[in-house]
C-alpha cells in the first residue's frame, strides 16, 4: 500500500529531473550544433533546422552591356548568379515586386527585347537579336536552395587567432592560484570557527555570513584603490598577478569560510577528543584529520571557485589589465568579435573552446562533488 501511494510521486520526481535535464541539455546541444553549422546558414536558420536544407533570397546585378558577346547571329550576355555556395537556384524574377516570378530553366522577358533564362545551377543568359546597350546591367532576383553543411571552419578561425595561446596561458595562471589560494587559507579559518573556541568566534561568523551579500561591483572599487595605495608605498606595480590573485581570493573567502565551517563542524567530534586524548595538537588534527574528512567539501568548492575565476573579466580587466600580454582568453574571445559584434558566428565555438578546461576539472573532481554535496545528508542510528 505504501509502495502503492509513493508511485505517482515517484513519477512526478522523475518527471520532473527528466524536465530539468532537457531545459540544461537543449541549449548545451544548440550552442554544439551551431558551432559546427557554416556561418552563412547560421546567420539565416536557427540549429534547429541544421538537418534540413535552407533557403534564402538574394539578388544579382549581371554584367553592362559591355560583356555581351556575339554568338550565332545573336548578342548574349551570360554568367552564374550564385558563388560557390549559394545551393540550388529553385525561381527567379526581374522585378522586386515579383522576385519568384519563374521557376529555375524557364524564360523571361526583359523590357528591350530580350530575354532570360536561369538555370538550376545558377548559369543566366541574356540573349538579344540585337545589340544591348545600357549602362546598368539586369538585376536578377533568385531563391536559392542549399543542403545542410557542417565545417571546423568557426574553430579554425578562434584557435588561428593572434594571442590566443598566449591568453589562454594568462587564465591558467590566473585561474589555479586563485582557486588554491582561498581554499588554503578558508581550511585554516574554517576549522578554527567550527572547532577552537574563543572570543568574538560568533561574531566572525556573522561577519562571513554578512559578506556573502556583498556584490563584486560594489566592493571592486574600493579594493581596486586599497591596492593600488599598498602597492605603491611598498612599491609593487598596480598591474600585476599579485593583485588579481589577492583580488579572487578576497570575493572567494566568505563563501569558502561558510561552506567549509558548516562541512567542518558536522563531523564527529568524537574523532577530535580521542586525537587530544593521545596528544595531538590542534594542528596536527587539523592537517591528519580534518583535511581528509574534508577533502570532498575542498573538492566541491575548487569546481565553484575555478569556474568563476576561469570565466572572469571584470576583475581580469580590472586588475590585470586589457594589454595584449595581459589579456585573458575571455577578453581576447570577445576581441575576436569585432567592436560591434560583425564576428559574431565565431561565438559558439568560443564558448566550446572556454569549457573545455573546466569540463576537465569537473569530470575529474565530480565523485568529490557529489560525495560533498551527500555528505550529511544520512546518519548511522
Amino acid at each position: 500500500m505504501i509502495g502503492a501511494a509513493r508511485s505517482p510521486l515517484m513519477w512526478v520526481v522523475h518527471l520532473s529531473v527528466l524536465l530539468l535535464v532537457l531545459i540544461w541539455t537543449l541549449p548545451t546541444a544548440g550552442l554544439l550544433i551551431s558551432s559546427l553549422r557554416d556561418k552563412d546558414q547560421l546567420a539565416v536558420s536557427g540549429w534547429w533546422t541544421a538537418l534540413s536544407s535552407s533557403t534564402r533570397n538574394d539578388v544579382f546585378r549581371a554584367p553592362t552591356a559591355e560583356a555581351q558577346v556575339e554568338r550565332d547571329g545573336k548578342f548574349v550576355i551570360s554568367g552564374n548568379v550564385r558563388d560557390s555556395d549559394a545551393g540550388t537556384i529553385s525561381a527567379f524574377g526581374i522585378s522586386s515586386r515579383e522576385p519568384v516570378a519563374f521557376k529555375a530553366g524557364e524564360t523571361a522577358d526583359l523590357s528591350d527585347g530580350a530575354k532570360l533564362t536561369v538555370q538550376a545551377d545558377g548559369s543566366f543568359e541574356i540573349v538579344s537579336d540585337t545589340s544591348m546597350e545600357g549602362a546598368r546591367g539586369q538585376r536578377i532576383f533568385f531563391t536559392a536552395s542549399t543542403p545542410p553543411r557542417f565545417t571546423l571552419d568557426n574553430y579554425r578561425e578562434v584557435m588561428n587567432a593572434s594571442g590566443i595561446g598566449a591568453s589562454f596561458i594568462n587564465s591558467l595562471t590566473v585561474a589555479i592560484p586563485s582557486t588554491i589560494i582561498p581554499i588554503l587559507i578558508a581550511a585554516f579559518a574554517a576549522y578554527a570557527l567550527a572547532w577552537m573556541e574563543f572570543p568574538g568566534r560568533s561574531l566572525l561568523i556573522a561577519v562571513v555570513v554578512g559578506l556573502l551579500v556583498v556584490p563584486l561591483q560594489m566592493s571592486l572599487i574600493p579594493l581596486l584603490k586599497l591596492y593600488n595605495g599598498v602597492g605603491g608605498f611598498l612599491g609593487v606595480p598596480a598591474k600585476t598577478y599579485m593583485g588579481i590573485w589577492l583580488a579572487h581570493t578576497g570575493f572567494g573567502l566568505p563563501l569558502a569560510i561558510y561552506l567549509l565551517r558548516n562541512y567542518m563542524a558536522g563531523l564527529p567530534r568524537e574523532i577530535m577528543e580521542s586525537a587530544r586524548v593521545d596528544g595531538a595538537s590542534d594542528f596536527d588534527i587539523f592537517v591528519k584529520i580534518i583535511l581528509p574528512l574534508s577533502f570532498p567539501a575542498l573538492a566541491s568548492f575548487a569546481i565553484f571557485q575555478f569556474l568563476w575565476t576561469w570565466n572572469d573579466l571584470l576583475v581580469a580587466m580590472v586588475f590585470l589589465g586589457t594589454g595584449n600580454n595581459e589579456l585573458v582568453l575571455t577578453g581576447r574571445l570577445v576581441n575576436l568579435l569585432g567592436s560591434r559584434g560583425g564576428n559574431w558566428e565565431i561565438l559558439t565555438a568560443s564558448a566550446f573552446i572556454t569549457i573545455i578546461v573546466p569540463l576537465i576539472v569537473f569530470f575529474s573532481l565530480q565523485r568529490y562533488l557529489v560525495r560533498g554535496l551527500l555528505a550529511g545528508s544520512v546518519k548511522g542510528g
